[in-house]
């Protein structure tokens, strides 16, 4: 009886040391494909290559994204020494469009109850087919690259064909009845389970995975990334464009604050950041630009609010061109939306509430707050000597041309730009010298 528990135990022993050497690196692409999660999961590959990972696990959950953005993660798969598998989770979750290239190039696919996959028809910028023959090239080739994963990976071309020309998505069950996925699995530890022992191809041979009992190591978005990923959101980049606008025309105007200027300035930058991750239109910046010029020239010269109706519509026509929510058809010859990316309303446009709001935050800000300091700059100066220059006061003394005036009950030293003016006489201040009041003769 001893012998065999000792015998139990030094096998158990044995496995525990050869489980703790596996490591599992895994990755998490959570929404659109993008320049941001492209450059997330492409360093996370490097690492696990560079930490030794025995597989490197994306879990997937995706609308589709940037073609561009999808071939970097593509080819960054088929590189990879190290094994992938892309695992479409959470349930509910979905990998379309883009995801499905992506899921197709790995060497293990998996899918959680629940989940879909397919839909991989490229559209026009407006969702839209593209029409003639450069439509029929972007579909044949689209067609060919995805049943060329799938021919390298061992999964039925026919449905790559389907998914391309007919759209067809698949429930994660019918996934795997058709072999377009390898298992359907609840969790990652039972992924890594299953797929122990299976021999995979990468790119420097064939490979045994040893996946049981493997280490999780979680590889998380950088605190950059983060920042990357927040920005990249239409409505924060509009938003940020207009606190921007804002700091830098208060600190203009009010010179010396220091910080709105500091503020604007990085919320400025930030913002150019954002659009240049996104699909902006250049035009929708020239308009908000020409708004906030009608606007300040509004408030130097006054139109009686003609200038600021013509702001307040550059404005709103400015902030829904940014990212517009329609576009016309690819014309014949044009170069096409990147095959996998979903329209562009869908990817990149900016709510109609947030528009509102700040618009009127905008007239506000010009009407309002900063009218009033640029009022409150052109008045007339009520204090010091500054505020006596057009008083009218009487001459203490003879002023030949120097003498002391009577003025605001207080007598003051002045001199006479024009002649004599005896004493008693009544004068008016036209300016000063120093401390010295420059004065006439009153004719009132």
């Amino acid at each position: 009886m001893k012998g065999l528990l000792a015998g139990f135990l030094i096998c158990a022993c044995a496995s525990a040391a050869v489980s703790q050497g596996r490591v599992a690196a895994v990755l998490t692409l959570s929404g659109p494909v993008d320049p941001i999660s492209a450059r997330y999961i492409l360093r996370g590959l490097d690492r696990a290559q560079r930490e030794g990972a025995d597989l490197a696990v994306i879990e997937l959950d995706t609308p589709g994204g940037l073609g561009t953005s999808m071939d970097q993660i593509v080819e960054k798969i088929l590189a990879s020494p190290v094994p992938v598998a892309v695992f479409v989770t959470p349930s509910g979750a979905r990998a379309a469009s883009a995801g499905v290239f992506i899921a197709m190039a790995a060497q293990v696919t998996a899918m959680a109850p629940g989940t879909h996959i397919g839909a991989a028809h490229p559209v026009n910028s407006n969702g839209s087919d593209i029409a003639g023959v450069m439509g029929e090239k972007i579909l044949n080739d689209t067609t060919a690259k995805l049943k060329s994963l799938a021919a390298l990976r061992g999964r039925p071309a026919d449905w790559a064909d389907d998914a391309v020309r007919r759209s067809i998505s698949l429930t994660d069950s019918e996934a795997v009845a058709r072999h377009v996925a390898d298992l359907a699995v609840p969790s990652l530890g039972e992924l890594l389970a299953r797929i122990d022992g299976r021999t995979v191809r990468t790119s420097t041979g064939e490979v045994v995975l040893r996946t049981s009992g493997a280490e999780v190591r979680r590889f998380r978005m950088s605190f950059m990334d983060w920042i990357l990923a927040f920005l990249v959101n239409p409505d924060v980049a509009y938003i940020l464009l207009v606190i921007g606008i804002f700091g830098v025309i208060f600190e203009l105007t009010s010179p010396g604050a220091i910080a709105p200027g500091v503020a604007g300035g990085i919320a400025l930058l930030l913002a150019f950041i954002a659009f240049g991750n996104l699909p902006t239109n250049i035009g929708g910046i020239i308009f908000i630009a020409l708004a906030v010029g009608l606007f300040l020239i509004d408030l130097k010269a006054p139109t009686h609010g003609l200038l600021t109706a013509g702001g307040i519509v550059a404005f709103v026509l400015g902030s829904f061109l940014l990212f517009p929510p329609w576009r016309p058809p690819s014309a014949p010859g044009s170069a096409p939306r990147p095959p996998g990316m979903p329209p562009a309303g869908a990817a990149a446009h900016i709510s109609v509430a947030v528009i509102v709001v700040m618009t009127i935050l905008v007239v506000a800000f010009f009407t309002f707050v900063l009218g009033k300091g640029i009022r409150a700059q052109a008045r007339k100066i009520s204090f010091g000597v500054e505020a006596l220059v057009g008083g009218a006061g009487t001459a203490v003394t003879d002023l030949a041309p120097e003498g002391l005036v009577l003025l605001a009950g207080e007598q003051w030293s002045a001199r006479s730009v024009e002649g004599g003016v005896g004493s008693g006489e009544r004068v008016e201040v036209v300016g000063r010298d120093g401390l010295r009041l420059l004065v006439r003769r009153s004719g009132k």
